[in-house]
Parts: structure tokens; C-alpha cells; sequence
């Protein structure tokens, strides 16, 4: 994310805080305003585009919440993170629930104020893959993991557009950087509870004795260290998205609790007595083999036929070579924006080499690898010198590739096209002298065995230098 074309704007009648604020986040690269006075405010968010609104819930003459809806009545886009002083919490759920973003507690934690808006761009940078509204926002987004012209990811977004409209839950299984998150999120975005919040739960990182509190909030006194009532995931995600990632490492008591809520709709906070209904889309995710670890007696079935309603597959990167070409232009056109460095291309053995490779990051580590060669690779065109070694150390080992005993011959001979095309040649005319037939009964067998879509390998361009 290029902060530099990120426009927040700060509203608070407390002087000394409005400017505190704005200090703090200018410091982080921001393009800040400030306004003490929400008419003032008004008049700059009707005028100019902000990403982020961070506004006091209570001011005299307008509160936080008529000014959000002022503002995104003509600006539908812009995110609003509202402050609230001890006491009044309950207001800025109910805020949230009218579109806010989130909330942040007086005295304000600047640790935690920086966090929040970070976790609010990402998610606006996810709502601006529509071109129209990437076009509004003028803000420069993160590449989607999701980039693919591969029957599976084809797959993948024609599930998402089908149950987006729908309350179905949806189970999202797949290894770890495939892009589990990315999923869920644009399910969000594409559903009628766009304007409402997405809540991300790591499942993984709560402790037991703290989980049942996380996900249902507490009352005050229901603890110790409990001074204030204190709403919890679900309540935040009240009309909008709950994701919970990491569904499998979930404990038995948690999994308990989750079921109950996902079959009443309804739970009691922490140390309260008052039953409490959320109207929540529930999307998990996991990277663990949630059957096997229900055979395993180590998950509950119950809940996995309740959250695997609808499950996606997200595919491994080995799994769909034919999309790095595109992936590796989509990442090499981002990064060398970002970090303000000549685009780069890479010639056609490097590509072979990384369609090769089986990356075990899947990918996250193509990104990552590719954002590397940005900021480290001095020259416009990356060939296989270039590259990390970890890539040329695996090609000059690698020289077959494996097929499960009981395999069709049908699905062997389809395997063997594949990888010849994307690890030998991606010219079919020599595919098809490697394979020791014609060109015309390459084409065929493309065709009959919905290969078609095999991208060719760019062929790469003289480059000047600067």
C-alpha cells in the first residue's frame, strides 16, 4: 500500500487530541486533516475524498454518527472509525451496525489506533478490486492472491459470485498462502452485507480460558480485569461477516460453544443473563484436514456438516502452474509501483523455471519472491541468473514428476501435456515434437482435455536502462 496516497481525515473537538492524532499518523506516511469542529469536517469530506474518517462518536452540533452518514451518503466508500469515551461502547456497536468500520476506546492506545487503521485500508484495498471503485478511491491496492485463468481458479470465482448473495456458511480449506483470507473476503464484498463489518478471528491464537469472552464479550464484573462491558466478535459482526480462520486448531469447548450460536443464532455474554440474537454470516477457514480430524476424534462432525455447507478448495500453486506467467506480470507491474523501480519482466526460461518449481508458500512466496527481485534485481529483463537460489538449486535436482499408482491413462497422458508445455516448452509445435506427435493431434487432445486455456509464455522485449 502506497501511504502516501492515503487521505485520513480527524475530527474531535478536543484540540489537543485532534492534532495528536493527526501527528501520529502523518509520521506513519499518511496524508492527514484535521477538524475540530464536525461542520468544519463536513464541509472537507463533501469536497475531498478520504479513505478514512476517525471521528469522535460526541460532538456538540453533530455527532460522529450523523457525520458518517452525511459523508457516506455521497462517498459510500469512505471507511469511518469512530471514538468513544468510558461508558459508551453500547453506542458505537450500534454504530457499527449502521456502517462504521469500528471503534476505538478513549484514552486512545496510538499502538492500537495504528493497527486499526492499517487492518481498515486493507480491507478498503480489498472493496477496490472493483475497477469502479478503485477508480473512486485513487488508491493503489494490494495484488490479489487470487489472479488465475486456470479451470480450477475459474472454479473458484464462479463459487464465490454463486453463494456471496446467500447466508449459506462456507467452509474455505486450503494450504497455508493459497489465499484462504482473500476468499472470504471478497465473498463479503460481493454481498448484500458489504457496508457492514468483517470481523477476522484467528482461532489459533486464543487461548481457551479467554475464547468463550472473545467471541461473546463479558459483562462488567464477570471477571476479574472485566471493568466495562465489553462486546464481542459476533456482536461486532452483528449484519455483517464473521471469518473464522484457523477453524481447526478450535479446542473441544470452543467447538461446543460455535455450534450453539450457529444453530440458535443466540448467546448469553460472559457473567450476563440476557440472551442475545446477531444476524451473522459465518465463512471459516482452515489448512488442517478437518475430516480426518473428525475421524480422528479430534473435531467435533456436528460443527464440520454445519460449517461445510458450501466448501472451496483453494488449489495449491503447484497445482495450477498455467497462472504463474500472469501471477508474476500482475506482481512485477504492483511492486515495481510501489517501490518506484522500473518494471521488470522476466525471459521465458526464468518463467519455465518458476512453473517448475512446486512452491511450498504457494502464493505468498511467488509475491514475496517477486517483490524481492524488485528492490534486488538491477536489470529490466530477470533471467535465471537472477533468480533466488532456492530456485536454481531445485531445477538442476528436479527432473520428473510423480504419478499415483492406479492413475487413468486418460489423466496420465493430460499431466504429461501439462507439465511438458509449462516445465519443457510452452511452444506447442515443439510440445508436440517432444511428445512425438503432430501439432494437429496436440491440438486436439488440448481441446478434449480442457487445456485450451494454457497461456503462452510471453515472449520478453529488449528493455532500455534508465
Amino acid at each position: 500500500m502506497d501511504k502516501s496516497k492515503v487521505k485520513i481525515l480527524i475530527v474531535d473537538d478536543e484540540q489537543g487530541l485532534c492534532a495528536g492524532i493527526q501527528e501520529a499518523l502523518r509520521r506513519e506516511g499518511y496524508v492527514v486533516d484535521a477538524a475540530t469542529d464536525p461542520q468544519a469536517a463536513l464541509k472537507l469530506a463533501q469536497d475531498r475524498l478520504y479513505n478514512l474518517v476517525i471521528s469522535d462518536l460526541k460532538m456538540p452540533g453533530l455527532s460522529g454518527l450523523e457525520l458518517m452518514t452525511q459523508v457516506r451518503a455521497r462517498h459510500r466508500d469512505t471507511l469511518f472509525i469512530l471514538m468513544t469515551a468510558y461508558g459508551t461502547v453500547e453506542n458505537a456497536v450500534e454504530a457499527m451496525k449502521q456502517g462504521a468500520y469500528d471503534y476505538l476506546p478513549k484514552p486512545l492506545d496510538l499502538k492500537r489506533l495504528r493497527a486499526l487503521v492499517q487492518k481498515s485500508l486493507e480491507f478498503q484495498a480489498v472493496v477496490a478490486e472493483n475497477s469502479e471503485l478503485r477508480l473512486r478511491l485513487q488508491t493503489r491496492v494490494e495484488p490479489s492472491l487470487l489472479v488465475g485463468e486456470s479451470e480450477t481458479m475459474r472454479a473458484v470465482g464462479r463459487l464465490v459470485e454463486e453463494v456471496a448473495n446467500s447466508d449459506v456458511t462456507v467452509l474455505i480449506e486450503g494450504e497455508s498462502g493459497t489465499g484462504k483470507e482473500i476468499v472470504a473476503r471478497s465473498i463479503h464484498v460481493q454481498s448484500d452485507r458489504r457496508d457492514r463489518a468483517f470481523i477476522s478471528v484467528n482461532c489459533a491464537a486464543l487461548a481457551e480460558q479467554l475464547l468463550e469472552a472473545e467471541l461473546f464479550g463479558h459483562v462488567k464484573g464477570a471477571f476479574t480485569g472485566a471493568v466495562a462491558n465489553k462486546p464481542g466478535r459476533f456482536q461486532l459482526a452483528d449484519g455483517g461477516t464473521l471469518f473464522l480462520d484457523e477453524i481447526g486448531d478450535l479446542s473441544p469447548k470452543g467447538q461446543g460453544d460455535l455450534l450453539r450460536v450457529l444453530e440458535d443464532g443466540a448467546f448469553r455474554m460472559v457473567g450476563g443473563s440476557e440472551l442475545i440474537r446477531v444476524d451473522v454470516r459465518v465463512i471459516a477457514a482452515t489448512n488442517k484436514n478437518l475430516q480426518e480430524a473428525v475421524r480422528d476424534l479430534k473435531f467435533r462432525e456436528d460443527l464440520f456438516y454445519r460449517l461445510q455447507i458450501v466448501p472451496i478448495l483453494m488449489p495449491p500453486l503447484r497445482e495450477r502452474a498455467e497462472d504463474i506467467p500472469l501471477l508474476v506480470e500482475k506482481f512485477f507491474e504492483h511492486f515495481s509501483a510501489k517501490h518506484k523501480r522500473r518494471r521488470k519482466h522476466m525471459t521465458a526460461e526464468a518463467l519455465q523455471l518458476c512453473q517448475r518449481f512446486p512452491w511450498p508458500g504457494n502464493v505468498r512466496q511467488l509475491r514475496n519472491t517477486i517483490e524481492r527481485l524488485v528492490i534486488t534485481c538491477r536489470e529490466a529483463v530477470v533471467d535465471v541468473g537472477q533468480l533466488p537460489d532456492f530456485l536454481r538449486e531445485y531445477d538442476r535436482n528436479a527432473t520428473t514428476f510423480t504419478v499415483r499408482p492406479g492413475t487413468p491413462l486418460a489423466e496420465v497422458e493430460r499431466m504429461l501435456i501439462r507439465q511438458t508445455l509449462t516445465h519443457v516448452t510452452s511452444n506447442r509445435e515443439e510440445a508436440a515434437k517432444t511428445l512425438g506427435i503432430s501439432r494437429r493431434a496436440l491440438q486436439y487432445k488440448l481441446k478434449e482435455y480442457g487445456l485450451l486455456q494454457e497461456p503462452a509464455v510471453p515472449q520478453v522485449a529488449p528493455e532500455n536502462h534508465r
